[in-house]
């Protein structure tokens, strides 16, 4: 069964400008799931927080919420950083189920869909 809600959990940055990729595909998100609740979160720099958009989704009464980490690759901040968060929202919401998925860059189709972006700038 699928969750409520996803939350797209990318980096952030200083300028705005670079959460356009990040928010362009929660809306294509949206458009295919429009039962679910889709939420883009950061881990720093930008709002909201990852804690943030569960207390947002939660007022909702969502009650279970997938969180695909939106990077390439596990590094400090999603082997050390995001765990720990998580283990605090499951302490302060133990009635809310958070799916932790795997980060994007890792899914093969992912990683399909870049070398075919490369080859088709390149070729």
């Amino acid at each position: 069964m699928a969750s409520d809600a996803m939350i797209l959990f990318a980096h952030g940055a200083r300028d705005p400008a670079w959460a356009k990729p990040v928010t362009a595909v929660a809306e294509c998100l949206r458009s295919r799931f429009p039962d679910r609740q889709i939420k883009v979160a950061f881990l720093e720099f930008m709002s909201p927080t990852l804690a943030e958009a569960v207390v947002q989704l939660r007022a909702s009464s969502t009650t279970s919420i997938d969180i695909l980490p939106f990077f390439i690759a596990q590094g400090g901040h999603l082997r050390k950083e995001l765990p720990e968060m998580l283990e605090a929202l499951r302490a302060n919401y133990p009635e809310t189920q958070l799916h932790l998925l795997p980060p994007l860059g890792e899914l093969p189709e992912v990683q399909a869909a870049m070398a075919n972006a490369i080859a088709a700038l390149v070729a």
